[in-house]
């Protein structure tokens, strides 16, 4: 699917809130996404027993093709784990995405939003700064798998219903 065919079925997009009937489906774009994903057992846990959890869903057709997750903290919403099903990457999904999580971050109350991302991740990197995020510091050695440090970002919420 092309930018101009995704363009003629933006109706057929939809936002909504993560189910736990959700969980197998986000497991697999879990698995093309990361190299250490989450399991099943964590998305349980953040559904159904934290309550500063936010998780959306991004279907298109009916099925489900990217998910975001946040915890809601005071004023301040920390992006736990974005990701867009490998077919449909590079289509300005991904984008979509972070920009409803924004929106229902700020609607929530949030007035800034914060996340972790590689250095060496330049796709995510420049949606980011896209969306507003600048780096401000350097969690090093976050990442497990090869010990690769963490950019720290944060971005301004726009005002409710400005997003």
């Amino acid at each position: 699917m092309n930018n101009q065919a995704l363009q003629q079925r933006r109706e057929e997009l939809h936002f909504r809130k993560m189910a736990e009937t959700d969980v197998p489906a986000i497991c697999e774009i879990e698995k093309e996404s990361f190299t250490t994903p989450w399991t099943a057992a964590a998305f349980h846990n953040e559904l159904s027993n934290n309550q500063f959890a936010t998780y959306i869903v991004l279907e298109l057709n009916g099925e489900i093709v990217g998910y975001g997750g946040m915890w809601l903290i005071m004023d301040e919403a920390h992006v736990t784990n974005i990701a867009i099903r490998q077919k449909y990457r590079g289509l300005k999904l991904g984008e979509l995405l972070l920009t409803e999580m924004q929106r229902t971050a700020s609607a929530k109350g949030a007035l800034r939003m914060t996340l972790e991302v590689r250095p060496s991740n330049d796709v995510a990197r420049q949606l980011y700064g896209k969306k507003g995020f600048k780096s401000v510091g350097v969690r090093r050695g976050y990442y497990t798998d090869n010990n690769e440090d963490a950019l720290i970002m944060w971005a301004d919420l726009p005002k409710k219903g400005d997003v």
